[in-house]
């Protein structure tokens, strides 16, 4: 009798001390996994800067140049001739890439967000969507991994709303809680949004709770659609 005892006693003493490892590390690990996301997004954050810089420093400085010139050869060209037409032609281009070129800067870190904050560039945001965005913000400047957190679930919130909403107008609200950025967007368009069917919803989530912030969704068919943000913010 005493050995079948004698087991179950080290078979039970056994998942005790599982347990009690497995309630150690869980949260050892889960620590681990947020300072891993939270390094990968700095480092992303820190390649983003470069980007931009050279793009600004660099390619659109000699765009700029470029479109000066064509502008100057085509004044020098006999109005209505083959070469000033190609002039031409090339000059549109050059200004086109040149417009694609900045919007590309802004979208990938906005230098408003920088100088002036949150409320400017969520405003900038706004102003370039193709539906028509209501903005209200009560903000003061924020750290800045909590400006550029919620700056990118609201350019990309919106961006998804042009897409796939059918919504003829939309609306952004972003005040201080008490210990925490509140950001709400929202739309009358057709609702329906699941995060299952790879609409951007789970990156957006991913991305706020590198910053420990967290995400709702309410999206009933027919409409409308409202996401909330909340991100932890002392």
């Amino acid at each position: 009798m005493l050995v079948p005892v004698g087991i179950a006693v080290l078979l039970l003493w056994g998942r005790a001390r599982m347990t009690m490892a497995r309630e150690l590390l869980e949260p050892h690990r889960l620590e681990e996994v947020v300072a891993s996301r939270a390094r990968l997004v700095d480092a992303f954050d820190v390649e983003r800067r470069r980007i931009e810089r050279d793009l600004h420093d660099g390619a659109q400085q000699r765009l700029v140049a470029l479109s000066m010139r064509l502008g100057l050869a085509e004044l020098d060209l006999p109005p209505g001739s083959p070469a000033a037409e190609q002039v031409a032609s090339a000059h549109e281009e050059a200004r086109q890439a040149l417009v694609e070129l900045r919007e590309l800067i802004r979208g990938v870190h906005p230098q408003v967000l920088t100088d002036r904050g949150l409320a400017a560039a969520i405003g900038e945001v706004a102003s370039r969507s193709p539906i028509p965005v209501e903005v209200e913000t009560v903000l003061e400047r924020l750290p800045e991994p909590v400006e550029t957190a919620a700056y990118y679930v609201v350019s990309e919130a919106l961006a998804n709303v042009a897409r796939h909403s059918g919504a003829s107008r939309a609306w952004i609200r972003a005040s201080r809680a008490p210990g925490a950025l509140v950001v709400e967007i929202g739309d009358d368009g057709a609702g329906g949004a699941d995060p299952a069917k790879g609409s951007g919803l789970t990156g957006l989530a991913d991305r706020l709770a590198v910053v420990g912030g967290r995400l709702s969704l309410s999206s009933p068919a027919g409409g409308p659609t409202t996401m909330r943000v909340e991100i932890p913010c002392e």
